[in-house]
Formats: structure tokens, sequence, C-alpha cells
């Protein structure tokens, strides 16, 4: 077993690019991490990395082995799951990766009730608003707000979601309240984005008479947290474009405005995305089920529905 673990160990540091990233998370220190490679490399009798103070990188042997040592891990995992399905008690890890505001709305509060109910699964929850390689970073299960594009990967819908354009009364007294998306491109008016680094262009798609069309939007304030943009709506700093549930409390206590109701930005998708065969494994299957019916009926409750 312990061979198995410095095979792990190793898969991991390839993927992660670095002994501290899969220390982390597989749970141990990186003198652990370091210890369990060079184990592995004195068993093999070749060095796997190559090792300089900013960079680590594969030995020709690394790659080569990395190729062989990841097939074994997934046929492990994969054997796992099927014991796991005839048994009728899934266990193991699962590895999850939410929006911010999504999980922490639902997915993040959903996990202590999944939890109880399936007591000998473990959830790791990873929150970002960037888009998480799913292969490279081990994630088993991602949910998203929007189009699916990486084809190598299977979407499971859960349910369309309206999104708004929405400003503080106290903005749009001091700025006017557009009446026709045009005004959001003059200067005129601060659009509040979520951009990430590397972004030049940022667009909102609004639904015309003509079909969906671009706008380009723009604006003294952009964050990779979509929270962030909702605080500086609240504040009078700008108008952001959001999924309607994250803003309904504030729209009922007429804290922040709909704005253009007539020319809406398109609803987006919210699904869980998945590499093909993780929908295999019962303890995925089981996630997927819970958080599907919790994001259906929490949305729903939100918006009166």
């Amino acid at each position: 077993m312990a061979y198995l673990d410095n095979i792990a160990v190793f898969v991991r540091v390839v993927e992660l690019g670095n002994l501290s990233a899969a220390g982390r998370d597989m749970r141990i220190s990186p003198a652990v991490a370091s210890n369990r490679i060079k184990e592995l490399e004195k068993h093999l009798g070749v060095r796997l990395f190559n090792r300089t103070t900013r960079q680590l990188t594969t030995t020709e042997h690394g790659a080569v082995f990395y190729n062989g040592a990841k097939q074994v891990l997934d046929a492990v995992i994969e054997a796992e799951a099927a014991v796991s399905a005839l048994s009728g008690q899934p266990r193991g890890t699962i590895r999850v990766t939410a929006p911010l505001g999504l999980g922490r709305r639902f997915i993040a509060s959903g996990i202590p009730d999944f939890r109880d109910k399936y007591p000998e699964i473990e959830v790791r929850l990873r929150l970002s608003d960037h888009d998480v390689d799913l292969m490279k970073e081990g994630i088993d299960v991602a949910f998203r707000l929007g189009l699916l594009e990486d084809s190598s990967l299977r979407m499971r819908g859960i349910m369309d979601c309206e999104r708004v354009l929405v400003a503080a009364p106290k903005y749009l007294e001091q700025r006017g309240e557009p009446q026709t998306p045009q005004e959001l491109i003059s200067r005129r008016h601060d659009c509040l984005m979520l951009r990430y680094p590397g972004v030049r262009e940022h667009f909102w798609t609004l639904s015309t008479s003509a079909g969906p069309a671009k706008f380009e939007v723009r604006g003294p304030f952009d964050s990779d947290d979509g929270d962030v943009l909702t605080g500086w709506a609240l504040a009078g700093r700008g108008i952001t474009n959001k999924p309607r549930f994250e803003v309904e409390p504030f729209i009922r206590d007429k804290r922040l405005k709909v704005i253009l109701p007539d020319t809406p930005p398109i609803p987006v998708q919210l699904a869980a995305v998945y590499p093909h065969k993780k929908l295999q494994d019962p303890k995925v299957r089981l996630l997927l089920d819970f958080m599907a019916e919790r994001c259906q009926r929490l949305i729903r409750d939100i918006l009166g529905k």
C-alpha cells in the first residue's frame, strides 16, 4: 500500500507542478511528499524529476513512468468504485469545485448534510470563479454557470438561471437609468465586470428583439470574485450582470434595482461537469443527485417559485 501511496503522490506532483501543491491536495506536508518521491526513485533506481529552485520537471524516465502510473491509479479507482457499488456502501474522496457565489450559498452549506447521509464519503471543496482545469487538478465534479466548452467532459444540466442587470438607486440617481443597451457602452455608465488576468475584452450578451447581441462594456472596476461585484453595486459604484438568485434579496428590499428589463442578459445554465468515467462511480452519482435537487429547491425558494 505504501508503494501505491508513493505512486499517487508522484502523479499529483506531476499534475500540479510542485511538491507543496501536491502535499496540500493530499493533506500531507511537503517534506512527506518529498520523502515519498525519494522512496519511489530509490525503488525504481532512476531520477523522476529535474529539480531547480524555481521549477520541477519530469525527467525522461519520469514522463514514461507517469503514463503507466496514471493508468494504474485510474484502474484502482475504477475497481474501488465497482466494489463500492456492489457493497452498497459508497466510500472514498470526491474533489468538487464551484464558483464562489454558488459554492458558498448552495454547495458548501450542503456538504455537511451530504456527509451525514453518507459518512464514508469525504468531500474536498475548492471554490473559485476561475475556470478550473478538471483533468489537471484531479477534480471529480465541477458545478458551473455557463456553457460546456471542453468536449472531453460530460455535462448534466441542473436548471436554467435568469440573469439581470442591477444597480443601486443611489447610482441611478447620480448617473440616470439606462433606457437602451447602447447606453451601457457610453462613458456615462460604469459597468462592474467579472474579469480574469489576461482577458482584454469583456462582453455582456443581452436578449434584444433582433436576438442575442454582444455589448462591449467598460468601467473602472473589475474583479475575479462575483460577490465583490455585488458589494460594489450595493455601494452605488456601478451596474453589474448577475444571476438573479444571487441578488434577489437585494432587489426585494430595494437596495438594487433591475435595469433594462426588456433586454435582459441571456440566461445561464447551472450544470455539473465531470470527466466521462466519473459517472460510473456511485459516490459521484450520489453527490450529483443530492446537489442538483438541493440547488433547484433553494434557488426556487429564493425566487419564490
